[in-house]
């Protein structure tokens, strides 16, 4: 089987790339020009890496046009205002441009990674007095203000799949919650673990859904290869306090856990200053009021239909951080 993945570069993407090539199949790995080549090791001789953007009809319709798979994880990830309209472009109309590249060129199977954001947040959800809400595959996009740009785009990323499903593509779609793996600590989820080693003190009451991102590429190679199509599958390997989370990391690191709970108040005060200084400096916020606001959540995600339908086994979280923090320690990022 030869495989497209467009977003190689990234966390999931190059996991994704490795899964594949380790499986024995051909794989061309997408990579924006200028986004640097990354170094991923090719024991198989299975890896192509090819220069291209998700924006680019014609580059993709060429690539597309040689594989007999496609994956999708390529997305712009952002809470910061000024980046709305080129997430609107990467996440939408990349995927719009995916979908149709793969109608175009009757490839197999595309499978689509999208979000748990793209499933949307009930507006109640503020109002339950603390309790928790379980969403599952059966959830129906309400407008609220509990919804992001970013889940925004992630939503109307996904109705351009099931308008290609619609049309006859044979496609996949799965929802990852926050995806925990070895990677650049600087970038995405992969933060939390710096959060985490750098001694910082707050934390807030909210819940942290996630899935080993060995869990995620294992699913989607599961689904690639099944007759499985037209479905939508939450990935969540589980679901606990941010209090918790920090401990067990911390734990691991050998550092000292957050210790002061942030409330609702302070956190509308943090991003207003945040806001203040990213005007003034350019430089990106740490937190936005779209953070803020999500980390306060206690949303729990029900990530069981894939195990029903696959047979996955999701990692525990103990041992995820326990080989996350041994890769941090084998690159020289922690003692």
């Amino acid at each position: 089987m030869k495989v497209l993945v467009t977003g190689a570069t990234g966390l999931l993407g190059s996991a994704i790339v490795k899964r594949l090539t380790g499986d024995g199949h051909q794989v061309l790995a997408l990579y924006r020009a200028g986004s640097g080549k990354p170094q991923l090791p090719d024991a198989t001789g299975k890896l192509e890496w090819v220069e291209g953007d998700v924006l680019d009809i014609t580059r993709l319709d060429q690539l597309v046009a040689e594989v007999d798979r496609v994956v999708h994880t390529a997305a712009m990830v952002s809470f910061v205002p000024r980046d709305r309209v080129p997430m609107f472009q990467v996440n939408v109309e990349g995927t719009a441009n995916v979908v149709n590249a793969c109608l175009k060129n009757r490839v197999g199977k595309l499978c689509h990674v999208s979000s748990v954001a793209a499933l949307g947040r009930p507006a109640v959800a503020a109002g339950q007095g603390g309790g928790e809400i379980v969403i599952d595959e059966r959830q129906r996009w309400t407008d609220s203000s509990e919804n992001s740009t970013y889940s925004q785009t992630k939503y109307y990323a996904e109705l351009e799949v099931w308008r290609g499903i619609t049309e006859g593509l044979n496609a996949v779609i799965v929802n990852p919650s926050v995806i925990l793996g070895e990677g650049d600590w600087t970038k995405s989820s992969t933060r939390l673990f710096k959060y985490v080693y750098d001694e910082n003190k707050f934390y807030t009451e909210g819940l942290l859904n996630y899935v080993d991102v060995k869990d995620v590429s294992d699913a989607v190679c599961r689904l690639l290869a099944s007759d499985t199509a037209g479905e939508r599958f939450i990935l969540n390997g589980g679901t606990v306090s941010y209090r918790e989370f920090f401990d067990q990391a911390a734990r691991v690191f050998g550092k000292r856990p957050p210790s002061r709970k942030v409330n609702p108040l302070l956190a509308g005060l943090v991003w207003r200053i945040e806001a203040l200084r990213s005007l003034v400096t350019g430089s990106a916020p740490l937190l936005t009021r779209e953070t803020a606001r999500a980390a306060q959540h206690r949303y729990r995600f029900e990530g069981q239909k894939i195990r029903q339908e696959t047979g996955l086994e999701y990692h525990s979280l103990e041992s995820t951080l326990r080989r996350i923090g041994e890769s941090f320690k084998n690159a020289g990022l922690i003692l």
